[in-house]
Formats: structure tokens, sequence, C-alpha cells
């Protein structure tokens, strides 16, 4: 009888503690975003996706590059280095985020290179 007063005590306990934690989360307006880990997780994905694509194999077409392309190609090459540092900086869901996005814009320029070049883009 008494393991199962105990057991019931525990699962009281951990319910009320996820309660408790369920409601700190939505006080600070985390109920519907990423977790910190699953946002850095995304920002990583997307960090490595724009380094990849600066890391290009042919680099014979990107030596011809005109004006549009190198601007572009340098403008990439920023976001890569400005996401990173806030990849490695960031502790919240927040910024995490913020890294994505600078990721995200960083490949926007990559697309924007290579269609100057006429290069087929990657999806």
């Amino acid at each position: 009888m008494g393991y199962i007063v105990l057991a019931l005590l525990l699962i009281t306990g951990a319910a009320f503690a996820v309660a408790v934690q369920r409601r700190s989360h939505r006080a600070r307006g985390v109920s519907g975003g990423l977790s910190d880990l699953d946002a850095e997780v995304e920002a990583s994905g997307w960090v490595l996706r724009l380094g990849a694509s600066l890391s290009v194999p042919e680099a014979r077409i990107w030596a011809g590059a005109g004006e549009t392309a190198t601007q572009a190609l340098t403008d990439a090459a920023e976001c890569h280095r400005a996401a990173g540092a806030q990849l490695s900086a960031a502790h919240t869901a927040d910024e995490y985020a913020k890294a994505t996005r600078v990721a995200k814009e960083g490949l926007a320029h990559i697309a924007t290179a290579r269609a100057a070049l006429g290069v087929a883009v990657a999806v």
C-alpha cells in the first residue's frame, strides 16, 4: 500500500511541475515558438547551408563574375560571417531566429549571384 501512495505522490508532483513549467513559458511568450534547442538546430542548418553555397566546386564560373554577382557574393559572405557570430553568441530562441534570418538573407544573395551568372539555382 505504501508503494501505491508513493507512486501517486510522484505522479502528482510530476504533473504539477509540468503545469508550472507550461504556465511560466506562456507568461514569457514562448508557448507557440520553437524551443531553444530546436531553434539552435534550425539556425545551425541554415548557416551550414549558406557556407556550403559559398564554397562552390566550379571556381572558374565565379572567377568571371560581373559586378552584380561579385557584390551579391560579397554580401552573402558577410551574412555568413554575421550569422555564424550570432549563432555562437545566441542562447534563446529569438537570438537563434535572428541568426536564421541572416543566413536566409545570405542565401538570397547567393540566388542573386547565380542568376547574374546564369547558373541554375539549387533548391
